[in-house]
């Protein structure tokens, strides 16, 4: 199989709510805000062509189906749909996408599913063929939120995928879409039913992170974010998810974090778990 790391349209949020209770002193040593005190932040998708006989997307990001106010409100840069763009830099159009796996519907993950914002156009469901993985815990979520993160849904994204006819819910480690090539693990801490996809590979694979580690400074097992529910069941998941990987050898897929992509998980000196290996782009890659 191939892969490419796909850019999405990127972010800029507050350095305060992406770190949680960490004091800016400590968060700036990783990532530089700007006067605004807003960070850099990739919606960063994953394209693996011949995946078990598929062409899979891994997420969306945010897309642009935004109106101008919604989108400067949000930190969106780009006003163009870049996701399409960097599919077809692959060689894809998002017609030709056999299945698109959502780790969960909020919108910095879900919206690039959308059509491109028109004014006096109601939302349009992009990617025709594909079927749609979302975790069966997480549906009941997105359809039914809990007004602290009822607006970081999409009302109508629901309502789509289920008149799409080609919705799966998925339960338990596998899919019926991608049987045993994609393995799924669970979280519960940032929002019910996070999905995270790992790819399976005789090298080792790789593993989607999505909102549980949005990037390299979040590997840090106690920082986590202000988006996040429950911090602490977000820490004790992701202790227990970085364990597993370090002792399999499965590399980390980021979406958020601006300058890299992929890399391996170890440990300092002091038992802490760090990344090595960075990788910032992914391009065609044989795996």
């Amino acid at each position: 199989m191939q892969l490419w790391s796909i850019e999405g349209n990127s972010q800029k949020l507050d350095g305060g709510a992406m770190f949680g209770n960490a004091p800016k002193a400590l968060w700036t040593r990783w990532v530089e805000a700007d006067e605004h005190n807003r960070i850099p932040l990739a919606c960063r998708c994953l394209l693996v062509k011949d995946l078990n006989g598929r062409t899979v997307l891994f997420e969306t990001g945010i897309g642009a189906f935004f109106e101008p106010k919604l989108r400067e409100r949000y930190g969106v840069v780009e006003s163009e749909h870049v996701l399409l763009q960097s599919l077809e830099e692959a060689g894809v159009r998002h017609e030709d996408i056999d299945a698109v796996v959502l780790s969960h519907l909020h919108f910095d993950h879900a919206g690039g599913l959308l059509a491109p914002w028109r004014e006096g156009h109601e939302p349009e469901l992009l990617f025709p063929n594909a079927t749609f993985l979302v975790g069966a815990e997480h549906w009941k979520r997105a359809c039914h939120p809990h007004p602290r993160d009822r607006a970081s849904f999409i009302p109508e994204l629901p309502g789509l995928l289920e008149q799409s006819g080609r919705l799966e819910l998925v339960e338990g480690e596998y899919s019926k879409c991608l049987g045993e090539s994609v393995r799924f693990h669970y979280s519960q801490g940032h929002t019910p039913g996070l999905m995270l996809a790992e790819v399976v590979a005789d090298n080792g694979g790789l593993v989607f992170c999505a909102d549980l580690i949005p990037g390299r400074a979040w590997v840090h097992v106690p920082i986590s974010m202000g988006y996040d529910r429950y911090p602490e069941c977000v820490i004790d998941e992701k202790r227990a998810f970085l364990e597993d990987m370090l002792a399999r050898g499965v590399r980390l897929y980021f979406t958020h974090d601006h300058a890299c992509a992929m890399a391996s998980v170890d440990r300092d000196e002091r038992g802490r778990f760090v990344c090595t290996d960075a990788r910032e782009r992914l391009v065609g890659e044989v795996w």
